[in-house]
């Protein structure tokens, strides 16, 4: 997410962390730079105009000219401003009335409003302990009401039906009065979309919008549209007192001038941010901790907040002790791994919220890194559970079993081999004093030293 922004804006900033002091003129070529980076990055003009000269003028100011490191001041000072322009904080769902909490849903067709909807059903359900219900009022495409009653079944949210030969505000009335009699604390209301604003879309979202008064009403939009995006949520907002947007599709966004654009543009904060396809792939969205990835400095709190629902706790302690007696991890330690990775959203997504970890992130989206992962794995089921938990067994027949098994040939097995044997090396040392360094050594080894470890890893 955001990578390109993030390399340039990197690569401007990198010039000045040496810096004794900041001048107006060491600052003008940076700011350039950094112009540039927001522009690239599709970010509206206005609001990058504004966002140099707010820089500017607080780098040349007088706590920041007497800093001990303007260089660093300089960088925070551009966290602060990307924070302020995305919205100073992350701003929560407004639910605080009698229920049902009516959630008006608008956007244009193919934003993902529908698979969106589903995503906060279950954000609402498994976060804040709601019971959600969810309406199609789109009339015009049936297939649209059957993928919502897809979507609603997939994240185990209440369906209220609806048909196209019905009106959008008599579907919206009944599933509020459904929803009052089913004792539901949230209903969300999923509208049609059009391939672009035009006045019939506006005047049916505006008498719905009027005949039910929704607490939250927000626009979905796709965040790879860029500063078309921002554009878009000026139009419904302009028709429509939005009180929030979700941006989309975020994690296919390399730019970021969505995220950078709306809050400026609209006055409307972004609320959510969709990151992937599956359907708990919906995050708050926090500003400083999204400044704090564009500039690679990583977002540790949203890593944390992650693995304390998706992990695996039990696990996770079993291998810790196992880690603490210096036991080798085996097979079955490894194919667990893989699969509370794959839970927290992929290497990429872990390394997108680590600090620093831009570079070692292209390399695990490298084709031949996830190559060799998806090698390892199928390796790793293609052996018997006796084989997993004790390495050792692996010789002679059974090594071309495995192999075959896994459609692949015995070297690959030997490279896995060498790789687990690497690994209880690592950690009989982590127990010895100065085990640390040693283990670190070992990871170098295994990297650049032909272990045969996936590049990445």
């Amino acid at each position: 997410m955001f990578e390109n922004l993030s390399e340039r804006l990197g690569h401007s900033l990198r010039s000045l962390t040496g810096q004794a002091q900041l001048t107006e003129e060491n600052i003008r070529d940076t700011l350039r730079e950094v112009r540039k980076a927001l522009l690239e990055a599709d970010v509206a003009l206005p609001v990058v105009k504004d966002f140099i000269e707010q820089v500017k003028e607080k780098a040349l100011g007088e706590e920041v000219l007497q800093s001990l490191n303007p260089g660093q001041a300089f960088v925070k000072i551009v966290n602060d401003e990307l924070v302020h322009t995305m919205g100073d904080a992350n701003e929560t769902l407004n639910l605080a009335v009698k229920p049902p909490a009516v959630i008006l849903m608008a956007g244009l067709q193919g934003a993902g409003k529908t698979t969106t909807a589903g995503k906060l059903a279950r954000f609402l359900q498994e976060r804040e302990k709601k019971k959600v219900m969810v309406v199609s009022v789109d009339v015009y495409r049936p297939a649209a009401i059957e993928q919502l009653r897809t979507v609603a079944a997939e994240v185990e949210a209440e369906f209220f039906p609806s048909t196209s030969d019905q009106k959008p505000i008599d579907i919206a009335k009944s599933a509020i009065e459904e929803a009052l009699r089913r004792h539901v604390d949230v209903l969300i209301v999923d509208t049609a979309g059009r391939l672009h604003v035009d006045e019939d879309m506006m005047a049916e979202i505006k008498g719905l919008h009027s005949a039910i008064s929704p607490a939250e009403t927000l626009f979905v939009v796709d965040a790879m549209t860029g500063q078309d995006a921002a554009n878009t949520a000026r139009a419904f907002n302009e028709a429509l007192p939005l009180t929030g947007v979700i941006l989309t599709k975020a994690d296919g966004d390399s730019r970021g001038g969505a995220a950078l654009s709306v809050r400026a543009i609209t006055g409307k904060p972004v609320k959510f941010i969709g990151v992937g396809e599956k359907s708990d792939a919906l995050e708050p969205f926090h500003p400083d901790r999204i400044a704090s990835r564009i500039l690679g400095m990583g977002d540790v709190l949203s890593l944390v907040e992650e693995a304390e629902r998706k992990l695996d706790k039990g696990k996770a302690e079993k291998l810790a002790k196992k880690f603490k007696k210096g036991k080798a991890m085996d097979f079955e330690d490894l194919k667990d791994q893989f699969q509370q990775m794959r839970n927290m959203g992929g290497m990429t997504s872990l390394l997108d919220k680590l600090p620093g970890m831009g570079g070692v992130m292209q390399a695990a989206q490298d084709p031949v890194a996830l190559k060799q992962m998806k090698h390892m794995e199928a390796l790793i089921d293609s052996m018997t559970v006796k084989e997993r938990r004790d390495p050792e067994l692996i010789k002679g027949s059974r090594k071309r079993r495995i192999a075959a098994g896994a459609g692949l040939d015995i070297p690959n097995l030997n490279r896995l081999l060498k790789q687990q044997k690497m690994m209880a090396k690592m950690m009989k040392k982590m127990r010895t004093k100065g085990g640390m360094k040693d283990m670190m050594r070992g990871m170098q080894g295994m990297m650049g030293g032909g272990g045969g470890m996936p590049p990445g890893m």
